[in-house]
């Protein structure tokens, strides 16, 4: 709590970020406060073009400014390979492992019902369009090693087979219950050439 109604304000808003608790939104505000404003006038500039302008990739559904990202713009990315992901940050991990050059899809979350996330919430509909593109073959699970993210997998495992591709899953030299985006490359890049192939689902 400080002398200033706006600063509470701000620690409050700032605290709304992953790992920052009040000392850390505090810190981070008397900071803004000693740098020159113009800096701070920079930083809010590019916030209010975040708001307006960043959108979802209308292939892949990371984060860009244009309709499609740079990735899916790209004509050399594997078209036969589709990676299935959780977050953009995940995705930003994998890609700097250097290890995959297909194609990603982004879920933005995970299956949990009981936080009323559905199929709808993770773009499921765009999904099915990607899965009918004549030239993929094999769609990769990255799913994250959670309850939740088990849930998803077998979802769209059923999902793939149902359209005549084969699935497969990462395998997991990443420790259960971890988070992709703060696995190192190595890790990650044995992870992604250790797939396995997943079975049909029994009646899918």
């Amino acid at each position: 709590m400080t002398h200033s109604p706006l600063l509470d304000q701000l620690i409050q808003q700032l605290r709304m970020l992953p790992g920052v608790g009040p000392r850390s939104a505090q810190r981070m505000v008397f900071q803004l406060l000693l740098e020159p404003k113009e800096r701070v006038r920079d930083l809010a500039k590019t916030l209010e073009r975040m708001i307006q302008e960043i959108q979802h990739c209308q292939r892949c559904r990371t984060y860009c400014e244009s309709p499609e990202c740079k990735l899916c713009q790209n004509p050399t990315r594997d078209e036969s390979l589709l990676c299935i992901i959780e977050t953009p940050a995940e995705m930003l991990s994998l890609e700097q492992s250097g290890v995959y050059k297909g194609r990603y899809f982004v879920l933005h979350g995970r299956l949990s019902p009981l936080d009323g996330i559905g199929p709808e919430a993770l773009g499921i509909p765009q999904l099915l369009a990607q899965l009918k593109h004549p030239a993929l073959q094999e769609v990769i699970l990255a799913t994250n090693p959670t309850v939740e993210g088990e849930a998803t997998a077998y979802y769209l495992t059923d999902i793939a087979h149902k359209m005549g591709k084969k699935v497969s899953r990462i395998a997991y030299g990443v420790p259960v219950g971890s988070e992709l985006e703060y696995i190192d490359g190595q890790t990650l890049t044995h992870a992604v050439l250790m797939r396995q192939v997943l079975a049909r689902v029994e009646g899918g």
